[in-house]
Order: C-alpha cells, then structure tokens, then sequence
C-alpha cells in the first residue's frame, strides 16, 4: 500500500525545501493537502514526482492535455507572489482543485476557474466545504471580473505573452504569476499593477503547458 503521507513528507523536503521556498505558510499546506486526491487514480502514484502529473487529455509529463503542475514550479509561483493572509486570489485553470486546495490556506479567498467541464466537476467535488473557496466554470482569458479585483491572481499553466484581460482585474498593487512563452522558453513571470500600468519581471525558467485559450499570442491595445 502506497505511503502517500510519507511521499508527501519527501515531496516537501527533496523538492520545495531546497529550491528556496521558506514561507512557512506555503510549506505546511503542501504539507498537508492530499495532492493524491487531485488526480485520476491511474496516476496517483505519480502525484509526488518532480514533474507535471498527467490530470485530462494528456500525456506523460504535460507535453498535451491538461496536467498538475510540477510541486517545485508550483511552490516557487506562490512565493513569487508574496501572498498575504488577506488576499483574494483567482486561480486561471484551476484542473482538479489542487492549487485552490493549497492556497485555501494562504489567503484570505479563492476562486477557482477552469474551463473544462471535468476538471470542473472534479474540483467542485474535491472542495466541497471547504472555506473560502467557489469554483466557476467557464473560458479562462475571460477571468472572473464579477469576483474581483483580485490581490493576486495564478495563471496555473503557461501563456504565449502577457493577458490584458487578466491583469485588468488584479487591484492596485495586486500581482500576476504565471509562465510565459512568448519567446519559445518557459519563465515564470510577475507581472505587478501601478496603476493603470503593470510592471513585468522575469523570475526563473520554468515549464508548463500553454493554457487553452492562450495558444496564440495576444494582440495588445495601448
């Protein structure tokens, strides 16, 4: 029988310790979400590897389809993000519920969106009763400008460039994270509102699958 508390234990220790994650926040609550829970079972002895999980429609390591952030990109994002305990936060492509899960237990709100409908289904149902957390199905460039402005808002997948549409509704002095590909290679990006302006900063190479919605590079208006 699989040790899935002890595997979660390693994760925390040989993969988010030692790249730089010290928020103690972030650390127990990756400590003690069930990650297992979040994907199908034909993967859940996969769920702690140090790579993306396969989660719908895709393929080993997250080359296609929808899949679970690797623990390590995921865990550097959210200190990226400098969250504070009374943050609202928008989670864009939510999957199963696993980030949502997390963050529950960082900020102050959460709102899940996700645009397929059984990744949806999932997350709705892997959250239920849980605290501060709605989840919405619907087109992800789209956001949820019904819930915001956000403090902080985790694309949870890759971008070919920035969303303007996303980053409209992130509150004064709120912050974007997320990963670009607007020049073929993954990094992960903050970009931060002043303002009508919004302040961008690479911060290290990361990978992820593009988001659907976000295949092609969108066209900016100033």
């Amino acid at each position: 029988m699989t040790d899935f508390a002890l595997q979660r234990k390693n994760m925390v220790e040989s993969q988010i310790r030692p790249s730089d994650v010290t928020d103690r926040r972030i650390i127990r609550a990756m400590q003690s979400v069930a990650r297992e829970d979040f994907v199908p079972d034909a993967v859940r002895s996969l769920a702690y590897r140090d790579d993306a999980v396969p989660l719908h429609g895709a393929t080993a390591g997250g080359a296609t389809g929808r899949s679970l952030m690797s623990p390590r990109t995921f865990a550097k994002l959210l200190v990226l993000a400098e969250f504070g305990a009374a943050d609202r936060v928008l989670v864009v492509g939510a999957g199963s519920g696993y980030s949502a899960a997390v963050l529950a237990q960082v900020g102050k709100s959460v709102t899940a969106l996700e645009s397929d409908p059984v990744l949806a289904a999932k997350a709705k149902s892997a959250l239920t009763g849980l605290a501060g957390v709605e989840v919405f199905e619907g087109p992800l460039p789209a956001g949820a400008a019904a819930k915001g402005p956000f403090d902080v808002i985790l694309i949870e997948g890759a971008v070919l460039g920035r969303s303007d549409a996303l980053l409209g509704q992130l509150a004064e002095g709120g912050r974007c994270v997320g990963i670009s590909r607007e020049t073929g290679v993954g990094r992960a990006v903050i970009w931060r509102r002043v303002g009508e302006h919004f302040a961008e900063t690479d911060a290290f190479e990361a990978s992820a699958g593009v988001l659907p919605g976000f295949t092609k590079a969108p066209s900016f208006t100033f």
